[in-house]
């Protein structure tokens, strides 16, 4: 079984849902949840980096250790970078990066992404799902990505990609099977890349798609991609999918 660690970024003050990370969810916080998942993988360290005590203070009396990180970190892998360095992280550490408003992550998902990561070789690996409805292929939030024949992304997009030219000009509301690929927010990487990650400045493509791993490809880097084998229930990102949330939690019970 490949030796791997997941870390877990939980910044306190969510635009959409402030106070994120500590919002209950059957009686215990979000993070907690995520957090028990990343252990059920089999990970050899669960790390949460975080800025906020409340959040530390939640996880006390678990097997989770806690990075407190700044609170000016842009995104989630700069303060990674940072939990890298607190941790002492060894530059060849798998390190799997899964976000914390994933409180149904499946444990196989995890594993999966590291083990893509060991054997492919890439910089990164990241994990992905086919799209059979018109919805979420035309919604600008659902991300999409092409891959090569040896599964490395090509790029990725919130527009459809690829374009069946023909085919979208007699329809769009009937998808040809298995054309399209959704991306899964999870990552995993060495730690010694995680750390020249944070240093590189933001690419134009990802400017202009708000996608932070096409910052990796437009330097020229790989980005392994395999297929889930579970699906990613939609995370947390609002009160209405904290109420969702909720509700296939009790139908699990």
């Amino acid at each position: 079984m490949t030796d791997f660690i997941v870390a877990i970024p939980a910044r306190y003050a969510a635009s959409r849902l402030p106070g994120k990370p500590l919002r209950l969810l059957g009686g215990t916080p979000l993070v907690v949840h995520v957090a028990r998942r990343a252990l059920a993988a089999g990970a050899r360290e669960v790390w949460v980096a975080t800025d906020d005590g409340r959040i530390r203070n939640a996880l006390q009396g678990t097997e989770v250790q806690v990075a407190m990180t700044s609170e000016r970190h842009a995104s989630g892998s700069d303060r990674l970078a940072e939990c890298a360095d607190i941790a002492g992280w060894a530059d060849d550490a798998l390190v799997v990066n899964l976000q914390g408003d994933e409180p149904f992550a499946p444990p196989a998902g995890i594993r999966t992404v590291a083990e893509t990561l060991a054997s492919s070789g890439a910089e990164m690996a990241t994990l992905a799902v086919p799209v059979d409805d018109a919805a979420t292929l035309f919604d600008p939030n659902a991300v999409k990505l092409v891959r090569a024949v040896n599964g490395d992304a090509l790029y990725f997009s919130r527009a459809p990609i690829p374009w069946p030219r023909d085919a979208f000009a007699q329809s769009r509301d009937v998808l040809p099977p298995g054309q399209w690929l959704r991306h899964i927010g999870i990552y995993a990487y060495r730690a010694g890349f995680l750390r020249r990650f944070s240093t590189m400045p933001p690419g134009y493509l990802e400017q202009v798609e708000s996608l932070e791993q096409l910052r990796v490809l437009e330097a020229g880097h790989r980005i392994a991609v395999a297929l889930t084998p579970e699906p990613f229930p939609p995370g947390v990102d609002t009160p209405e999918d904290l109420a969702r949330a909720e509700a296939i939690l009790q139908a699990q019970a």
